[in-house]
């Protein structure tokens, strides 16, 4: 039983829901992605350099027989998925970048006083003083 009661401690930590809950939306906008890649940005390039879809192209080993299918290697299926991925790649490092930058300023402390002001003159002196060098009062 102890082992159960192990896992169910981690299964509902926060950091598992939450990383479950950005392996769903990732794979969904990984998706989303490969649409835009194959139906948005590779029809304009391959009409642009002759009506070439991209999806088809292939470099052929051995043609298709009576008892065998072709061997080929799909080098445009392989473009497709490197675009998908610098454009993921990319939509990361700009969405890591600024949880970085917020998460800076959260963190920021404020450096310790190295100075404090005299209560008497109102000029400021070292915090460790005790007598003010001004107006020579005691602090």
């Amino acid at each position: 039983m102890k082992v159960i009661d192990e896992f169910k401690k981690f299964a509902i930590r926060g950091n598992v829901i939450d990383m479950a809950i950005g392996i769903i939306i990732g794979s969904a906008f990984g998706k989303i992605v490969s649409s835009f890649v194959n139906d948005v940005i590779m029809p304009p390039i391959g009409w642009l350099i002759g009506n070439v879809d991209f999806s088809e192209l292939a470099l052929v080993l051995k043609d298709k027989t009576d008892t065998a299918d072709a061997v080929t290697i799909r080098y445009g299926v392989f473009l497709n998925t490197v675009i998908d991925f610098l454009i993921i790649a990319f939509t990361i490092f700009v969405v890591i970048k600024q949880i970085n930058r917020l998460r800076k300023k959260e963190e920021e402390p404020k450096p310790a006083p190295t100075t404090k002001e005299c209560p008497k003159c109102f000029t400021l002196i070292p915090i460790k003083a005790s007598r003010c060098p001004n107006c020579t009062s005691e602090i």
